[in-house]
């Protein structure tokens, strides 16, 4: 199943890169920064201007990108993201009929838990991982626990992972992190300083693989 494949590669890479408001004409430059600092998964918020048209353009133009649709909240707009393209879903909540929309077309869905009973009941309804959102609230420590009875659901905390606590989500046992302001803040995306998101890019790489290898 492709979104097995796309789902490890979610898995090695370790960052989802999550693009906010963004105009279209900037995120092909973001996703080439992006690139060029190791970060090849992104994630195109669709409450961003012309969210599905950019999605279509960078699936289709940038080499190498696994490029997915966030703050996806029904399933009429995760088959529209699908349809242009997206290869994995991103929602902030849990919405089965979201899950079974994307697993219908073989993407890989990641929905929005809070809770353990949440990120077992996405779990159960078909999602190969869970979003555990807001991290930031929720802390490494919560991953850490809740990874006690749950180790099998693999979590990727998202909402406020930055430089200070990235290495602490990992070494609590999350099989990776999306990251928004901290990596693709809207300062740099209006400054187009994309030297500075690629940079930015290299930092979190290097963070995750030194955090990895400590075990």
């Amino acid at each position: 199943m492709k979104r097995v494949e796309n789902l490890q590669r979610i898995f090695n890479s370790g960052i989802i890169a999550v693009i906010r408001g963004a105009r279209p004409e900037k995120v092909r430059r973001i996703a080439q920064a992006l690139a060029q600092g190791g970060v090849e998964v992104l994630e195109v918020t669709v409450d961003s201007p012309g969210a599905l048209g950019t999605i279509e353009q960078v699936a289709q133009q940038q080499e190498g990108a696994l490029v997915g649709a966030g703050t996806v909240l029904d399933p009429e707009t995760a088959r529209a993201a699908i349809l242009a393209g997206a290869q994995f879903i991103f929602t902030p909540t849990l919405d089965v009929r979201v899950i079974e929309m994307a697993n219908r077309y073989d993407r890989v869905v990641i929905p929005g838990a809070m809770t353990p009973t949440e990120i077992l009941a996405a779990y159960q309804a078909g999602a190969l991982a869970v979003k555990v959102f807001p991290a930031q609230m929720l802390g490494p420590a919560f991953i850490r626990q809740v990874r006690g009875p749950l180790g099998h659901i693999p979590m990727i905390p998202t909402g406020g992972v930055d430089e200070g606590n990235v290495a602490d989500f990992i070494a609590a046992g999350a099989a990776g992190v999306g990251i928004g302001g901290a990596l693709v803040g809207r300062k740099m995306i209006a400054n187009d300083d994309y030297e500075g998101i690629a940079a930015k890019a290299r930092l979190f790489v290097q963070l995750v693989q030194e955090a990895r290898a400590k075990g």
